[in-house]
C-alpha cells in the first residue's frame, strides 16, 4: 500500500481482524470489515465530489461513527480532515470553513440551522452532507455513502503529509488552525501504547468530544490501531456513562475535571460495578488532587497527562505505577519526546523553579495553517514548541503545571481565550473597554468574568451584554460574571493589569 497515513488503517485492520468490533454507537456495532467497506464507499463519494490530495473536508457534530468514517475516508484520498467544535456559533463556524478552504462539510441534524447560516456566501464549499434530515438540496449521509464504490482506494500519502487542521482560539481573537501530520498522530499513538499498555481487547469509552485531539488521539486512534473496541457516546451524560461501563465492560476512559467530578458525585457511585475499568485518564487541565484520590480510594487507576493540541496532544504522562506516589503531577516526558522548563532567556530552569514549558519531538505540530507569523512565534530555532504554560520540573523529572503565560483559561475542558471574547464585547455600541479573566468554579474548573467600561453617556446592563454574546459565541465562552465598572486597572504603559482583576472578590451569584 502506498498510503502510509491513517487512510490505510481501515484496510490493514480489516485484513488483520475483520470480525472484531471496531465501534459501538447507540444499539449498533460495526466490525473492522464493515468500517473498511463503509469508509471506502464514502471515500469514493468524496472523490466524486472533487476531493483530491490536500483538499479539506470538515465535520460538524457531536460524537458519531460518521466522524471516524469521514476522517478515514478523507485520509484515503490524501485529504485533510477539519473537525469543528459543534458548540460554536454560526459566524465562528463560517470563519473556520472559509479559512481552511473546506470543499465538503458533513454535519449533524442538531447543527442544521447553524450549518445553513455558516455556509452562505462560501462558494468554495461545494458539497454539504447531512447525517439525518438534510436541508433541501443537500445529501443524506447514509444514502450517499451506500451509493459509493466499495473498491479500495490507494492514494500515495506520506507520513509527513498534513492529516488534520484543528482550530484553537487565538490570543489575537482569531482562531488558529494547528496542523497535525499523519506522523504526529502515529507517534502520539505510540506514546499511548507505551504509557497505557493498550491491548487488542481494549473496550474504550469515547465520552469526550472527538473534535478535541485528546478524545481522538489519546483514546479512539490508539484503540483502533490495536484492534480494540471504541464505544462512542454522542455527548457526556453521567447515567449513560454508568450504563455503558456496565453493559460493555469498559476498560479505558478519558475525561476532564467536570466529567470525573460529576461521575463521582452521582448517587450510583457507591454501588456501581466499575470492576472492568483498568485505566482512567485525564488531561486538558490540572485535576484536583482530592478528586484523583476519590477514584484511587475506590481502587481505580487514575493517570494524568499534559499536552496541547499542537503536541498531538501528549507531551508528558504519569503512568499507572506512579499515579499514587506522584499524584497531582503531570508525569514525565512521553517516550519519544523531550520537555524542558526554561527561563525567559530560554536557559534551563532549576528544579522547582517556575518557567515556560517547551516541547520537542515527532508529535509537535509543523505549524499553523496559512499563518507563518504564528508558526514562527510558537517554534524556536531548535524546533521546540513554546507552550505558553508555566510549570516546574521536580528533581525526578516530573512536570507540575502551575500557571499560564497566556491569559487562556479552561472551562469544562474547553480552552477559552479572553481576547476573542473581548473582541466580540467591543462590537457592542455601548462598550468602551472590556477585559475577561478566568475565575475558579467548582463545577467547570474555571469560568469567565468580564469587566466592562461603558462609553460615556451609555447605559448597559450585564444581562444585555450576555444576551448580545449568546448568538455570537459558543455557550462555554460566555462569561458567567459581568461587572460594569468605571475604569480598568492599567500599567504605566497602558496595559490592563489582569492579575488585579482576578484578585477581586466574586459577587454573591453569577449574572443570569
Amino acid at each position: 500500500m502506498r498510503n502510509a497515513g491513517l487512510g490505510g488503517w481501515p484496510a490493514r485492520r480489516a485484513q488483520m481482524s475483520p470480525d472484531r468490533t471496531a465501534f459501538v454507537f447507540a444499539d449498533r456495532s460495526f466490525s473492522y470489515a464493515e468500517v473498511h467497506e463503509r469508509t471506502a464507499r464514502l471515500a469514493s463519494r468524496l472523490r466524486d465530489a472533487g476531493v483530491r490530495a490536500g483538499d479539506r473536508v470538515a465535520y460538524l457534530g457531536p460524537n458519531h461513527v460518521a466522524f471516524a468514517e469521514t476522517m478515514f475516508a478523507t485520509h484515503m484520498l490524501g485529504g485533510i480532515f477539519v473537525p469543528l467544535n459543534f458548540r460554536l456559533a454560526a459566524p465562528e463556524i463560517a470563519y473556520m470553513l472559509e479559512d481552511s478552504g473546506a470543499s465538503v462539510l458533513v454535519y449533524a441534524p442538531e447543527c442544521a440551522d447553524r450549518s445553513a447560516a455558516a455556509v452562505r456566501g462560501l462558494p468554495g464549499l461545494r458539497t454539504v452532507v447531512a447525517l439525518e434530515s438534510p436541508l433541501e438540496g443537500e445529501r443524506h449521509y447514509e444514502t450517499w455513502l451506500s451509493q459509493g464504490d466499495p473498491a479500495p482506494i490507494d492514494t500515495r500519502v506520506a507520513l509527513d503529509d498534513i492529516a488534520l487542521i484543528l482550530y484553537t482560539s487565538g490570543t489575537t481573537g482569531r482562531p488558529k488552525g494547528a496542523m497535525l501530520s499523519h506522523a504526529n498522530l502515529v507517534w502520539n499513538c505510540f506514546h499511548m501504547l507505551i504509557g497505557v499498555d493498550v491491548t487488542s481487547t481494549e473496550v474504550t469509552l469515547i465520552s469526550a468530544p472527538l473534535f478535541h485531539v485528546a478524545a481522538l488521539n489519546q483514546t479512539l486512534l490508539p484503540t483502533f490501531l490495536k484492534g480494540g473496541t471504541s464505544v462512542i457516546m454522542p455527548s457526556w451524560d453521567v447515567d449513560q456513562c454508568y450504563d455503558l461501563i456496565e453493559k460493555h465492560r469498559i476498560t479505558w476512559m478519558f475525561g476532564v475535571t467536570a466529567m470525573f467530578a460529576a461521575f463521582a458525585q452521582s448517587p450510583r457511585w457507591p454501588r456501581a460495578d466499575l470492576s472492568s475499568l483498568r485505566t482512567l485518564m485525564s488531561g486538558g487541565a490540572a485535576i484536583p488532587v482530592a478528586l484523583i484520590r476519590t477514584y484511587q480510594e475506590r481502587g481505580l487507576v487514575f493517570c494524568q497527562g499534559y499536552g496541547l493540541t499542537e503536541t498531538s496532544p501528549g507531551a508528558t504522562f504519569l503512568e499507572a505505577g506512579e499515579s499514587v506516589r506522584k499524584v497531582g503531577s503531570a508525569g514525565v516526558p512521553v517516550f519519544f519526546a523531550d520537555v524542558r522548563v526554561v527561563r525567559p532567556d530560554l536557559a534551563p530552569a532549576a528544579p522547582g523553579e517556575p518557567g515556560e514549558v517547551l516541547i520537542q519531538g515527532p508529535n509537535v505540530t509543523p505549524g499553523y495553517w496559512r499563518d507563518p507569523e504564528a508558526t514562527a512565534a510558537a517554534l524556536t530555532e531548535g524546533g521546540w514548541f513554546r507552550s505558553g504554560d508555566i510549570g516546574t520540573m521536580d528533581d525526578e523529572g516530573h512536570l507540575h503545571i502551575v500557571d499560564r503565560v497566556k491569559d487562556m483559561y479552561i472551562s469544562g475542558g474547553e480552552n477559552v481565550y479572553p481576547a476573542e471574547v473581548e473582541g466580540v464585547l467591543f462590537e457592542h455600541p455601548a462598550v468602551a473597554e472590556a477585559a475577561v479573566v478566568g475565575v475558579p468554579d467548582e463545577k467547570w474548573g474555571e469560568v469567565g468574568r468580564a469587566f466592562v467600561v461603558p462609553r460615556p453617556g451609555a447605559d448597559v446592563t450585564p444581562g444585555e451584554l450576555t444576551d448580545f454574546l449568546r448568538p455570537r459565541l459558543a455557550k462555554y465562552k460566555i462569561p458567567v460574571y459581568v461587572d460594569i465598572v468605571g475604569e480598568l486597572p492599567k500599567t504605566g504603559s497602558g496595559k490592563i493589569r489582569k492579575p488585579d482583576l482576578r484578585r477581586r472578590p466574586l459577587p454573591a451569584g453569577p449574572e443570569e
